[in-house]
């Protein structure tokens, strides 16, 4: 005999806890014979499929405003959810949130090569891990000598150089890349703040601005 569950549980461990978003998604479970009004608890069966249901009509969504549009964009409809981990767009993660927009405005602006001088082995190793594909990455380690000549090298291949002046970054590494940047202002960016979603909004704002 199959158990039964707690249909509002259920939905919570979803990330389904507004009573509004709860009353929709029971809403559309309900449109798919999948439970009644008033009906409490599901067999694990059709849990399975109230889950394939609930994917395919909703996007799960947190209240950030890139998450929302991003949202409404996707040809299904946005279902708020709480907590943000359960957001399908960023997992509740400030740095992935910050990833997935920049990507999203890299592709937007034309932005397809990026210089990131600077930050930790871990930090490097993760934006790696994530930005690499959408777009080609050079990852200067701050701490080991860099010529002029694969500065200015760095510079001109470039689209985009993210000086991260808040890290691991010797004085005579950002140096080359600062002596230079005159003649390449509209591409290179001084970040002061530390972390990855701090370092990714300022290369959104130099974004916004040279537009």
């Amino acid at each position: 005999m199959s158990a039964d569950r707690d249909i509002d549980g259920w939905l919570a461990e979803r990330g389904v806890t507004l009573m509004d978003a709860r009353a929709r998604a029971r809403g559309v479970l309900e449109e798919a014979g999948l439970t009644r009004p008033g009906k409490a608890r599901m067999s694990e069966p059709k849990l399975l499929r109230a889950a394939e249901v609930l994917s395919e009509r909703f996007f799960q969504v947190c209240a950030d405003p890139g998450c929302i549009q991003v949202a409404s964009a996707s040809g299904r409809e946005p279902l708020r959810v709480e907590p943000r981990s359960h957001c399908a767009r960023c997992g509740g993660s400030a740095n992935r949130r910050a990833e997935v927009a920049f990507l999203e405005m890299c592709h937007q602006r034309g932005v397809q090569r990026v210089v990131v001088v600077g930050g930790s082995p871990a930090v490097r190793e993760e934006l790696e891990a994530k930005l690499s594909g959408p777009i080609s990455l050079r990852m200067v380690d701050g701490t080991e000598r860099r010529t002029a000549d694969r500065a200015k090298s760095d510079l001109e291949w470039a689209d985009l150089v993210l000086v991260w002046g808040a890290t691991e970054l010797h004085h005579k590494v950002s140096t080359h890349y600062t002596h230079l940047a005159s003649s390449h202002h509209r591409k290179v960016v001084h970040v002061v703040r530390r972390g990855v979603a701090a370092l990714l909004d300022e290369a959104m704002i130099h974004l916004q601005r040279a537009r």
